[in-house]
């Protein structure tokens, strides 16, 4: 059958089961990650925090830089537009 339409059969189902295996090692990976965050917030760590670093080791200083620069001038800006009137006109 698989000559009759051209396609390796065996060469797809290696294909496959090698895509399933990552699978199910990613799975086992994220699983791993997930007790790792378990017992760090069992520690008393905040995982909010600990992810916050891990996305930016992640990055390169230049991209961390303009990450870091972009967020104090939206801070500025919505800082800015709380402060009341009477503060905006003596400025």
């Amino acid at each position: 059958m698989s000559d009759e339409i051209g396609i390796a059969g065996n060469r797809v189902k290696s294909f496959v089961e090698r895509i399933e295996q990552l699978e199910t090692e990613i799975a086992e990976l994220n699983e791993g990650k997930k007790e790792v965050f378990a017992e760090a917030k069992g520690e008393g760590f905040d995982v909010k925090i600990l992810k916050e670093i891990i996305k930016i080791r992640k990055q390169d200083k230049e991209e961390r830089d303009e990450h870091e620069t972009l967020l104090d001038v939206y801070m500025r800006a919505i800082e800015a537009a709380d402060e009341p009137e009477t503060m905006k006109e003596a400025a």
